[in-house]
């Protein structure tokens, strides 16, 4: 469930261009004004006040935005205006250029969205950088990283609810096998996490948990300071329960010395519109404190107002 507000009704978006358009003119850039707008608008309704302002006044407005805000906050506005795909495939080449092994948000990406935001977000990335994901991901990953994540960025999975009980009861003592073993890397444990629908994926690990009495995450939490396992850990996650992971972004992010404003603004964007209000609900559930709370304690200035905004609690 979203937490965007659309404002109601919407003004014909010339009106929005042009008030953009008087936010950057004169000696100081009105911040307020420019949240009022974007940050109560739908990816449509973005997109074409982006398409519309250019027209109008030969801008980009992105490169506007980048030369007229700064830092955590223009870095929110920014993602959140791009089209959804262009700016998970902005996140993705991040991801792959600063990859590291520990580096969980490729799984994100390729694991929180639908094949069909998944497929958008590969064409926007031939695009962007004039090569593909995969080529990337291969490059910059290197052994059972790059067993796991080339196949999770590649997958186009079956999206419907149709499950095979048969295959999930077999596929279960599979991963059962092979986790009691310790053989993460192997290419048929990979393969399921990387191929199958995420209903089946669900049946089966119902059938692991009722027939070995364990939570398949429990199960490979063997060691605690092996990245491989984190990453499996996030996989699965990702793809069964995702609102459970981005609490655990959202917490790790806010509720530690230093705001990690990366994992934050990352989740409030991509999320705002999908499922941020589940997310926060979550996020009371295990940590008592409101999300929006959490995050007023620990942010600033505009930036805490983009991100207020975004969650639905401001007052415009």
């Amino acid at each position: 469930m979203s937490t965007l507000r659309v404002a109601h009704p919407i003004p014909p978006v010339s009106d929005d261009c042009e008030q953009l358009r008087k936010a950057f003119e004169g000696w100081g850039t009105n911040e307020g004004l420019i949240i009022s707008i974007l940050a109560h608008r739908n990816a449509v309704q973005r997109k074409l006040i982006r398409e519309t302002y250019h027209e109008t006044y030969g801008e980009d407005l992105l490169k506007v935005l980048d030369k007229e805000l700064t830092s955590d906050f223009e870095r929110l506005v920014r993602l959140w205006t791009l089209d959804p795909a262009e700016r998970d495939a902005i996140l993705a080449n991040e991801a792959t250029k600063k990859w590291t092994s520990s580096n969980q948000v490729l799984v994100e990406i390729a694991c929180t969205r639908s094949s069909e935001q998944l497929f958008y977000l590969r064409k926007a990335y031939h695009a962007l950088y004039k090569k593909s994901l995969e080529e990337d991901v291969a490059h910059h990953t290197t052994g059972d990283y790059r067993k796991l994540l080339l196949p999770l960025v590649s997958s186009y999975r079956y999206e419907g609810d149709e499950v095979n009980l048969t295959l999930a009861k077999t596929e279960a003592k599979f991963l059962h096998g092979k986790i009691s073993d310790k053989a993460y890397n192997d290419e048929d444990l990979i393969r399921i996490l990387a191929t199958r629908s995420k209903a089946q994926i669900n049946a089966t690990l119902n059938h692991y948990r009722d027939s070995f009495g364990n939570d398949i995450i429990k199960d490979l939490e063997a060691d605690s300071k092996d990245e491989f396992l984190a990453l499996l850990r996030a996989t699965v996650e990702c793809l069964t329960r995702p609102e459970e992971y981005f609490v655990h972004v959202l917490r790790s992010a806010i509720n530690k010395t230093g705001t990690d404003e990366g994992a934050l603004t990352r989740v409030v964007a991509t999320r705002a519109e999908v499922d941020l209000k589940i997310i926060a609900e979550e996020y009371q559930r295990r940590n008592t404190v409101p999300l929006e709370r959490a995050i007023v304690k620990d942010t600033t200035g505009d930036y805490e107002k983009m991100l207020v905004a975004l969650l639905g609690q401001d007052d415009d």
